[in-house]
């Protein structure tokens, strides 16, 4: 197969009539294609004959015109993506495959593998073809050639199963071939400007950034250890009620732990990554270089890439709970854990404030002190003000909630719920599975949600796929 660029045929012809006749994207045709060409440098209307090598291709100037091929108009360029969006329609990835010339390529809008035969373009709309999608060109421009066409712009597809559109940038290049306008290349992409280049970091990496916080308590300077968190994290202290939300409240927390000189190191930890996030989660212990103290306390870390560096979004510590011993301090006996049913039985209340599709009622169901980290808004919400805003758009969905798989830890005072869920969306009829952690704790005699991190399904999720734009097109 020899590989050629759109382009070459521009720098061949030596016209800067079709200079912005450039495209970055290789197209794939054999050399018995364009021996039957009137012309390889047909692009700018003129022939130039014998043999004309770049690199590892060579062109044969052909002997013969056909004058049928270049007989195109622009409307009929334009109608060729019917005959393909047609093919669509059917539902049938054979017929799609076969609007593809026997040597093309297809560079897919949500898959990394050039497709260059039948059989791997077949296999691709094995998949996109469950969507049911139908195709519409917004903007396009048509360039004509000698045997060969060119559409180029932007599509927006509806996909029949969801209802959900989404816009793309596509090239064709069209030869005919058989007697028939064939794809000889198929570019696809995402809309560029919705897309969050990955920052790449592996887990040890992870488990590093916690050494960069570490370092800044030994600095012993409160500044330097709130300036690892992020312009909008949030510090849920291991000591104190009252979450921190801004730089100040954050270095207020630390002018007074600081005074104990702790150093931590970490037991035990599990890490997830995400596009420019990552979570380090476990357990760890400080030693306060004050009094010799050694404490255990379970931590979360989740950070972001911002400003060209790791930081903390979140940060929530919290004493080990067995440990501790409400009665010694003169506190009210503690209540008995709840049963497992009994945990999950409070999930029933959450999902029955969604259904009156009050925000106020669903808001209600958080305790004081809350945490939300939802599953489609960055922003984690600390109040009932921040809980209610966020509920007010998702209820619009009229979700109803199902547990699929829970795991249920309970204590003295606090229980927790983890697993995964999957939501009816009474407004669409969609279903979308996520993954759920609550932690409830006893308040004021009810139990109430003190944490709770909703995510989507990693496996589900295009890279760069936290952006609603890259939906598969």
């Amino acid at each position: 197969m020899k590989v050629f660029s759109v382009a070459l045929l521009a720098a061949i012809a030596g016209f800067s009539s079709v200079d912005a006749f450039t495209v970055g994207t290789n197209l794939q045709l054999s050399q018995n294609t364009f021996a039957s060409v009137d012309s390889s440098t047909a692009l700018a209307g003129r022939r130039r004959k014998g043999k004309k090598k770049f690199g590892k291709v060579t062109l044969n100037a052909p002997k013969t015109s056909s004058p049928s091929r270049s007989d195109i108009s622009e409307s009929e360029v334009r109608s060729l993506f019917s005959l393909w969006n047609n093919a669509l329609a059917t539902g049938d990835s054979r017929i799609v495959a076969k609007r593809y010339a026997k040597e093309s390529i297809l560079l897919p809008t949500v898959s990394d593998t050039p497709r260059t035969d039948f059989g791997s373009i077949k296999d691709y709309f094995d998949a996109f073809l469950l969507k049911k999608p139908q195709g519409e060109i917004l903007e396009g421009d048509i360039r004509i050639g000698d045997g060969w066409c060119q559409d180029a712009g932007i599509y927006e597809f509806t996909m029949g199963a969801t209802g959900d559109k989404v816009k793309a940038r596509y090239t064709y290049t069209y030869v005919f071939e058989d007697n028939q306008w064939k794809i000889a290349h198929h570019h696809s992409s995402v809309m560029p400007e919705g897309i969050d280049i990955a920052k790449p970091i592996t887990e040890d990496e992870v488990r590093g950034l916690f050494q960069l916080w570490n370092s800044a308590l030994d600095t012993l300077d409160s500044s330097a250890v709130a300036a690892r968190y992020a312009k909008d994290g949030v510090l849920l202290p291991t000591v104190s009620d009252v979450p921190r939300t801004d730089f100040d409240s954050i270095k207020d927390y630390f002018d007074a732990f600081l005074l104990k000189k702790p150093q931590g190191v970490i037991l035990e930890s599990n890490v997830l990554i995400g596009t420019n996030w990552c979570q380090d989660a476990g357990i760890y212990e400080f030693t306060m270089g004050e009094t010799g103290d050694k404490v255990k306390a379970r931590y979360s870390f989740i950070y972001k890439f911002e400003d060209g560096q790791w930081k903390i979004a979140h940060h929530h510590s919290s004493r080990m709970p067995e440990a501790q011993l409400a009665a010694a301090s003169g506190a009210p006996p503690a209540a008995k854990p709840l049963a497992d049913d009994e945990v999950r039985a409070l999930f029933g209340l959450w999902n029955g404030a969604l259904a009156t599709l009050d925000p106020d009622q669903v808001a209600a169901r958080y305790s004081k002190t809350p945490c939300l980290l939802p599953t489609v808004s960055d922003t984690p919400r600390t109040d009932y003000d921040s809980i209610k805003s966020y509920f007010v758009d998702f209820l619009q969905k009229k979700p109803q909630g199902e547990i699929l798989e829970s795991y249920v830890t309970a204590g003295n005072d606090w229980c927790m719920d983890d697993g995964i869920y999957e939501f009816t969306m009474g407004a669409t009829g969609d279903k979308v599975k996520a993954r759920y952690s609550f932690v409830y704790t006893l308040q004021d005699g009810e139990w109430k949600i003190a944490h709770h991190h909703s995510s989507q399904m990693p496996e589900e999720i295009v890279p760069k796929s936290s952006v609603k734009e890259l939906v598969e097109a």
